[in-house]
């Protein structure tokens, strides 16, 4: 039995970063999902690829997949880039303005 321990990225739809600090471990696929041939759904009957198990940090995932034998695959993040600006928001209302400011 695999699993992956990973952090979720953050929803591209948004700029919040809710769900992005505790790290998952998520079991792998043990058999392919078939097709129902009458109503056209997946099904599989492998339950453990439902589990989605979180922990507040990567060696407290680690320790509970050593300890129940599971075999561990860690995914790190990635960074972030930050974009930052000199003056941040307020830069939008400083008077010292080269150009006048426009919508």
């Amino acid at each position: 039995m695999t699993a992956r321990i990973y952090r979720p990225a953050r929803n591209a739809m948004t700029s919040g970063q809710a769900r992005t600090k505790q790290w998952v471990l998520e079991f792998a696929a043990e058999e392919q999902r078939d097709i129902d041939p009458l109503m056209g759904w997946t099904g599989s009957s492998d339950t453990q690829s439902q589990i989605r198990i979180r922990f507040s940090t990567k060696e407290a995932a680690l320790a509970y997949a050593a300890e129940k034998g599971i075999e561990a695959i860690v995914t790190e993040p990635h960074k972030r880039a930050q974009n930052i600006r000199k003056g941040g928001y307020g830069e939008n209302f400083a008077t010292n303005r080269r150009q006048v400011w426009t919508h």
